[in-house]
């Protein structure tokens, strides 16, 4: 099936899949995935931050490194030619990689935050990454203003999502007229009530699936197309 309509409301959810062919290593349903050799709870809670900071500083230190020298992939670029060709699209992702930004789409909604950003843990200070800022930080950053650590500008385990983030997804999500699901199960709350609240603010939505399984949304939806996103996606679109 190609889809063909580009006069239509398109809203795409993102998940680590989408990021995988460009080398972004995935938290779960992998041999190789991030959970499967890290304890979430020794490294991606506030707990374990106040616990032991240089451990968790130096495992985002290194996933920060690898996000960095990264690129997009053809799904990536598929979105953005989207919206280059005047598509009415919005896309919401659960990564923290900003490979949708750099791939060139610019209406992005990050569920779980931006790992290329630090913020201070006391006051609103932040900053973003570079290379060159990342091999010159040894230690964990502090902050200037009130000498406080820097965090991950990211979602930790136990922490509750921006409620104006969230209030933009169902915005989004209630007014679409096709629904994109790519490169995530779909399993996690809140995002795994995404499908069913589109469906339920507008019965007539299409939604299509891009997964290399079958998951536990397939039978809900209008099409699953199984395999790689980053070709699947880019055999979907006629432009």
């Amino acid at each position: 099936m190609k889809f063909k309509s580009m006069n239509k409301k398109i809203t795409v959810l993102t998940g680590a899949g989408f990021s995988r062919a460009s080398g972004v290593p995935t938290f779960r349903g992998e041999d190789e995935s991030l959970w499967s050799k890290y304890n979430p709870a020794d490294l991606a809670t506030p707990q374990a931050f106040s616990r032991n900071p240089t451990l968790v500083w130096d495992w985002y230190k290194w996933r920060i490194g690898i996000v960095l020298r990264t690129q997009p992939n053809q799904a990536h670029k598929v979105l953005a030619t989207l919206e280059q060709k005047n598509a009415a699209i919005s896309i919401i992702t659960q990564n923290v990689d900003n490979l949708h930004e750099r791939a060139g789409s610019s209406n992005v909604t990050h569920v779980h935050g931006e790992i290329l950003k630090a913020r201070c843990t006391k006051c609103t200070s932040f900053f973003t990454w570079t290379e060159k800022k990342l091999e010159k930080t040894e230690f964990i950053p502090q902050c200037l203003e009130c000498e406080s650590f820097y965090r991950p500008d990211v979602v930790w385990f136990g922490e509750s999502l921006d409620t104006k983030i969230l209030g933009k997804c169902y915005e989004l999500l209630t007014h679409t007229d096709v629904l994109i699901i790519a490169g995530t199960s779909a399993i996690v709350f809140p995002v795994a009530e995404f499908p069913f609240l589109a469906k339920k603010y507008n019965p007539s939505v299409e939604i299509f699936e891009f997964n290399i399984e079958r998951t536990p949304i397939s039978s809900m939806v209008t099409q699953t197309i199984l395999g790689p996103v980053e070709e699947t996606l880019d055999n979907f679109f006629q432009f």
